[in-house]
């Protein structure tokens, strides 16, 4: 497995697939040729996922904030995903993936939902790997939605204030039924994590690379993989502990 050890691998990877932009920038090309150029990057990564038995593989692929970006822009990433979703159904249900999304989806356009939903419909006996598209996703309106939801829930008799917990709590997330990251990825070298997950990496080990996302490919994940294998997760307790 390419210097890997099968039983070390990450369960669930979460990637913020950063620098299309500054990808064209650098090769002198519109910021569409960025985001075309990483679909491909897109592709690659959830082949090789599935390839190596990564059992959920997370993408950021919209914000929340992203909204505010040029109305072109947006229309070009809606087209983009909807060809990506029409394009790679084929390719999911092949290699046994099932389609999930997370965020706020009713924002999305309606072309793009109804394609979006019904991707999920016909994936959703698939066994062989999650792949989680985050969409019109932020990390603080989806522990906001959770809190509203668990409130409504206790208001009405459902849960006693008593029995909220963090796994109760994690029930109320998008992300219900999940297991946390257990390693993300951010490309392109930005040191921060841009309301993704706010929650759920909570103990995610996190991997930097400078590599804009049009350029992250196998061999780049790969070595991303093998850095995770090398790092000692204790999730609080001492060496001695474990």
């Amino acid at each position: 497995m390419e210097g890997l050890i099968k039983e070390k691998l990450p369960k669930h990877v979460a990637i913020i697939m950063d620098g299309n932009g500054r990808w064209a920038k650098k090769h002198g090309k519109p910021r569409i040729e960025g985001h075309l150029e990483g679909v491909k990057s897109v592709r690659e990564i959830v082949e090789t996922a599935r390839e190596l038995g990564i059992k959920v593989l997370t993408l950021y692929a919209f914000s929340y904030e992203n909204w505010q970006r040029p109305k072109e822009e947006i229309s070009a990433l809606m087209e983009l995903l909807n060809k990506y979703l029409n394009d790679e159904l084929e390719n999911m249900l092949k290699n046994d993936i099932q389609l999930m999304a997370i965020g706020e989806l009713d924002l999305l356009p309606t072309d793009t939902y109804n394609i979006l939903k019904e991707t999920i419909k016909k994936t959703k006996d698939c066994k062989g790997m999650i792949l989680n598209l985050a969409l019109s996703y932020g990390g603080r309106q989806e522990i906001i939605q959770a809190t509203k939801r668990l409130v409504k829930a206790t208001l009405a008799g459902r849960i006693n204030i008593g029995d909220i917990s963090p796994s109760l709590f994690g029930k109320y997330l998008y992300t219900a039924g999940l297991p946390d990251p257990d390693l993300l990825i951010r490309t392109s070298g930005e040191m921060r994590i841009s309301n993704f997950l706010l929650w759920q990496l909570a103990y995610t080990e996190i991997y930097i690379t400078p590599i804009f996302w049009p350029e992250f490919r196998r061999a780049q994940f790969i070595e991303a993989l093998k850095a995770y294998q090398l790092r000692n997760r204790r999730f609080g307790k001492i060496p001695e502990q474990e």
